[in-house]
C-alpha cells in the first residue's frame, strides 16, 4: 500500500483533515500528518466550515487533529503521494518555502496529489498549476487563474472532483467521496468487498 503525506496546519478544515485521513487508513494506506513547526504527538486546531445559505461558508470551532511526523525531518522522496487539506491553514502554509519545495517534489516526480478547497492556494504559490485545470473553493479561483491555471467549477452541491494528470482536486468537503475515489484510482488502489 502507499505511503501518503498529509499537509495540515492550525485551523485546517476539520472534515478536510479527518475524513480523508480516516478513509485512506481504512483501505490500508499509511498516512503521515505533518505541520511546519509541530512535532509528532502534537495537534493542530481545526475549524468546521459549513454551507448554510450565507454568501460564504460559516466557521465554527472544530476538533484537534493529531500530527504523526515532524515536517522539518521529512524525506519527501519516501512518500508515494501528497494530500493537502483545505481550510484557513493554506493561506499561511504557502508562505513557507519548504512547504512549496515539498509540493513541487510531488509534481516533479508525477506522484499523485489530492487537494481540497483552499489547498489550491498552496498549489498556486508553488507554481504547479500553470497549464493545469484545478477545482477549488470558488473564492480561490482568482489565484488558480492568475498563475496560469484553469479553474474548474464545482457542481451545485460541491460534491464532485476533477482530475488533471496526477492532480485530483475538489471544491470542499462534500466532494470527499469522489475526491478520494479518484485519488485511490491514481494510487492504483484495488478495493475488494
Amino acid at each position: 500500500m502507499a505511503k501518503i503525506l498529509q499537509l495540515v496546519g492550525d485551523f485546517v478544515e476539520d472534515y478536510e483533515a479527518m475524513v480523508p485521513y480516516q478513509m485512506l487508513l481504512m483501505v490500508g494506506h499509511s498516512v503521515d500528518t505533518v505541520c511546519p513547526g509541530k512535532k509528532s504527538g502534537e495537534k493542530v486546531k481545526t475549524a468546521i466550515h459549513d454551507f448554510e445559505g450565507d454568501q460564504t461558508y460559516t466557521e465554527k470551532p472544530g476538533h484537534n487533529f493529531g500530527i504523526t511526523a515532524e515536517f522539518e525531518k521529512l524525506r519527501v522522496s519516501d512518500y508515494d503521494a501528497l494530500l493537502i487539506s483545505g481550510g484557513r491553514s493554506p493561506e499561511y502554509l504557502r508562505l513557507n518555502p519548504k512547504v512549496l519545495e515539498c509540493v513541487r517534489h510531488f509534481f516533479d516526480e508525477n506522484k499523485p496529489v489530492a487537494a481540497v478547497c483552499h489547498a489550491a492556494q498552496i498549489l498556486a504559490a508553488a507554481g504547479v498549476l500553470k497549464n493545469r485545470s484545478c477545482m477549488a473553493y470558488p473564492a480561490v479561483s482568482p489565484e488558480v487563474t492568475s498563475c496560469g491555471g484553469k479553474f474548474v467549477e464545482q457542481n451545485r452541491d460541491f460534491a464532485n472532483a476533477h482530475v488533471d494528470g496526477n492532480l485530483v482536486s475538489a471544491a470542499a468537503w462534500p466532494g470527499h467521496p469522489e475526491l478520494i475515489s479518484k485519488f485511490l484510482q491514481l494510487l492504483g488502489t484495488k478495493i475488494t468487498l
